[in-house]
């Protein structure tokens, strides 16, 4: 889950080396912290959260897959 973050992360920004992704797992979630450049925040959130929230549904439904709960958090 964690490598398929970076590399979506990876295509969508202009400075792939300052991406940073931290998994957190717990008991009823797996939490994909998300860090890149602050010039890119902009690429990876999209207009109107379209991209963040399509990020979303592919980790979610990936998640589902493997039977566990995917939260994804960009952090700044």
């Amino acid at each position: 889950m964690k490598e398929l973050l970076e590399l979506i992360a990876r295509a969508l920004v202009d400075q792939p080396d300052e991406v940073r992704v931290t998994e957190v797992d717990s008991e009823e979630a797996t939490v994909l912290e998300l860090r890149v450049a602050p010039e890119d925040l902009g690429k990876v959130i999209g207009k109107q959260g379209r991209t963040a929230r399509s990020i979303r549904t592919i980790l979610a439904s990936s998640g589902k897959k493997q039977r566990k709960r995917i939260v994804f958090e960009i952090i700044e």
